[in-house]
């Protein structure tokens, strides 16, 4: 066929380049569909760079197509840019078309899995439909995108389903871009696709053609499932059966941490929780990830499900396969993660029942290779607003436009903190997350960690100019990023932990480059800060390439190091030590279980310690004060199971009834050597006087965080006019606290400030590896201009 005319009618070739996250999501077939609709002759096509759309049209039927594509964009593409470019393509043909992809450099983003959308979900459900009660169904607008995919472009090539010879009833529903599943990589149908069976735990299979009725089955009787999903494997039990449930944690190994919950639709959700607006956007999204909620009533499931907590994780089916699954059941089912406890998760069948032997009895797999593990993502809305804090299935890997003025930023790689680690790619002014990987102090979660980077690397073709990490010796993402920048002779940026967290809030805001500074609040466990202390709870005058201290709680001693992060009890005696001595408060208050607590306690080993300065370091950690008064109240066990839990307990401790009659507890706010200090020692005074005069725990709960949150709002305010600035950034795992981070807020808006806190990445440590990247890109930015 020849080229044709592009002078005919004063019709011109148009070159349109469309950026964002734009393959995988029928982004082509909408392009198809509404180029035929105009009338026009060309062609599109993915490649590294996005979708690139070849035509013959006039400048005005090229201004509307552009506009109609802005508004029928599909519902999981996002359009960053479109720019007409010089136009290198010649037409050959007379309609529209599809074409191949080209693979040139890489610059498009990865698509998150996406849940099963509705059209789907009614063809399982359809006796008539081919697909019917398939558990790998999917199309265009659903199903599994990061877990599958090995490169870019994403083509079924390219992805775990090219072992999967499609049939021609398929074939033909592939190659029409008419379909929904036109281009939609993983589709497949009972006769060419994956399949699932049910296993013993040797690994003989038991069960395929009803594999999910013998799954309930076993489940129903109070049998541990293993369950392979689309990003890794679960463990699941009835979460109506107290013994299945206890059964799991003493396998599991893990004694305290709360379980999530599937449900198999919000009306079953709904007789647990309570679910707003917000919340049930957030729980039917593609994303679907775990929502936190408040729970009705936290009798009507057993209380081993959430300890000493009065909310539970609830999601909703997000394949077809637990779609299946939880439509013969009448109850919710625990889903956690499939693992010993800190482990990664499992991926492969064959490491799933070597690793999780004796942990479950039955294995409900298939063979759909999972590429890439991406555990469930965590949200819950705070003070009216939805933030996540884990940030994996359904949001990552996700492009995140950069704020204006960070246009030229070097490539750049950030290698994140310790725990809850993601590290973080820059880009042509975007920002790519990785998916949550735990904490790194695991050796097969930090072997996963490194072969994710690299996995980064190759898939988005990065080669960094740049690494930035955090500025403590010691965590191993640091000492990767030190033998990596040495073996690439690149330079490596070192930042200071709470410097990266108030960095990523302003990133998560789209603050620009130059817009100035903010007054950054990051409360946390703990970071290494500029003296060689561990900082934790602290004022900075911040912005993205450099900060000043401005104020920080007093810092006390954390006696045993690392041991006071899991015995919070050391943290109690720390503080009490600090505010009055050991001798005085024995004096004073040996009536007291605290004191028995403590008194049974290598106290006097723990002085020499002190004394001597040996693995006693000082920090200011508001982390560390929370859990030193949950445990002063009794709130927490001599040893806590997982990070967090004295601070959870403390605030789950709360009744909401009585909580606005309290009185705060007051907090003392000094200025040493132009350093503001917020002193907690008339807030022990007052606390230890309530639990000699038999208050109610709910009430000391209520007055701390009153307290806590009005020193905070205090300093903030005071710091914010000192220094004529009139935005306040939260940032820090400590702000995940519902109720002080709603006081602070509230607090602060009340005096007419800006407050900036964390909405699409996680406010804890998971967004550590922005806030490194955006200070190095930052710094680097500025040494060249």
């Amino acid at each position: 066929m020849g080229t044709i005319n592009s002078k005919k009618n004063n019709l011109t070739v148009i070159t349109l380049r469309v950026r964002g996250l734009v393959q995988g999501v029928g982004f082509r077939p909408t392009v198809w569909r509404l180029a035929n609709k105009l009338g026009l002759k060309g062609n599109v096509r993915n490649d590294g760079e996005g979708v690139l759309i070849n035509f013959f049209a006039t400048t005005e039927t090229t201004k509307n197509f552009i506009q109609i594509l802005l508004d029928k964009c599909p519902p999981l593409a996002r359009i960053d840019t479109i720019e007409q470019i010089s136009s290198k393509s010649k037409i050959t043909n007379n309609d529209f078309q599809i074409i191949k992809s080209d693979q040139t450099e890489i610059a498009t983003g990865v698509i998150a899995d996406a849940a099963t959308c509705l059209d789907c979900q009614q063809d399982l459900t359809n006796s008539s439909d081919r697909r019917f009660q398939y558990p790998f169904l999917n199309c265009t607008h659903c199903g599994p995108r990061f877990s599958i995919i090995r490169r870019i472009p994403y083509d079924r090539v390219n992805t775990s389903m090219s072992g999967f010879k499609l049939c021609n009833r398929c074939l033909s529903e592939y190659e029409n871009p008419t379909d929904r599943r036109f281009h939609a990589q993983p589709t497949a149908c009972k006769e060419c696709g994956p399949i699932a069976w049910l296993s013993d735990q040797d690994g003989k299979i038991i069960a395929t053609e009803s594999a999910i009725t013998e799954t309930v089955r076993h489940l129903k009787q109070g049998a541990i499932v293993a369950i392979k999903g689309t990003g890794g494997i679960h463990l699941a039990c009835d979460a109506n059966n107290k013994v299945a449930v206890e059964q799991l944690r003493l396998r599991k190994k893990r004694p305290h941490k709360p379980f999530a919950l599937m449900a198999g639709s919000l009306a079953q959700i709904r007789r647990y929780c309570k679910v707003n607006d917000v919340e049930e956007s957030a729980l039917t999204s593609p994303a679907s990830p775990i929502v936190i909620l408040d729970a009705l009533n936290t009798k009507l499931l057993p209380s081993n499900i959430a300890p000493d907590q009065k909310k539970w994780g609830f999601m909703l089916p997000y394949s077809p396969l637990h779609h299946l699954l939880m439509a013969e059941l009448q109850h919710p089912i625990v889903l956690t993660s499939g693992n010993r406890s800190e482990e990664p998760q499992c991926v492969e069948n064959e490491d799933t029942l070597n690793r999780l032997h004796g942990i479950a009895e039955f294995f409900l797999l298939h063979n759909r290779p999972i590429e890439n593990r991406i555990d469930d993502s965590v949200v819950r809305t705070m003070n009216g607003q939805l933030q996540v804090l884990r940030r994996a299935r359904g949001y990552a890997p996700g492009h995140l436009r950069l704020p204006a003025g960070f246009y030229n930023h070097p490539p750049l790689l950030a290698f994140g903190g310790e725990l809850k680690n993601t590290f973080c790619l820059l880009k042509n002014g975007h920002a790519i997350l990785s998916q949550h990987m735990g904490d790194l102090e695991d050796a097969r979660t930090f072997s996963d960690y490194q072969k994710n980077i690299n996995l980064y690397l190759d898939l988005y073709a990065h080669k960094p100019e740049v690494l930035a990490a955090d500025n403590h010796p010691e965590y191993l993402s640091t000492k990767l990023g030190i033998k990596w920048a040495e073996k690439e002779d690149i330079p490596l940026l070192q930042i200071q932990h709470h410097h990266a967290h108030i960095a990523a809030c302003m990133a998560d805001n789209h603050i620009d480059l130059n817009e100035g500074p903010v007054i950054g609040v990051a409360f946390d466990g703990m970071g290494l800060g500029d003296d060689g202390t561990l900082w934790g709870g602290e004022f900075l005058l911040a912005d993205y390439q450099d900060y000043k201290r401005l104020a920080h709680l007093k810092p006390v001693v954390m006696p045993g190091g690392s041991l006071a992060v899991h015995e919070p009890w050391r943290n109690t005696w720390a503080q009490l030590n600090a505010v009055m001595g050991w001798e005085a408060f024995t004096q004073k208050y040996s009536t007291l279980k605290i004191y028995e607590t403590l008194n049974s306690k290598p106290v006097a080993t723990l002085q020499k310690m002190l004394n001597k300065g040996i693995n006693s370091p000082l920090t200011s950690s508001a982390g560390r004060l929370f859990d030193a008064v949950a445990a002063a109240a009794g709130l927490v066990p001599q040893q806590c199971s997982y990070e967090g839990q004295a601070a959870m307990a403390l605030e789950a401790s709360i009744h909401k009834q009585t909580f606005e009659r309290v009185t705060p507890y007051d907090f003392l706010l000094n200025k040493q050597d132009e350093m503001y200090v917020l002193d907690p020692t008339p807030m022990w005074t007052d606390l230890l006087n309530n639990l000699n005069t038999k208050a109610a725990t709910s009430s000391i709960a209520a007055r701390f965080h009153r307290g806590f949150a009005q020193i905070i709002i205090d300093t903030g305010s005071l710091l914010a006019t000192e220094n004529k600035i009139n935005r306040v950034a939260l940032s820090g795992g400590v702000f995940q606290n519902c109720t002080l981070f709603k006081l602070v807020v509230t607090g602060l808006e009340r005096k007419n400030i800006q407050v900036l806190t964390h909405h699409q990445i996680p406010t804890n440590d998971g967004g550590l590896a922005l806030g490194q990247a955006v200070i190095a890109a930052a710094r680097k930015i500025k040494q060249r201009n």
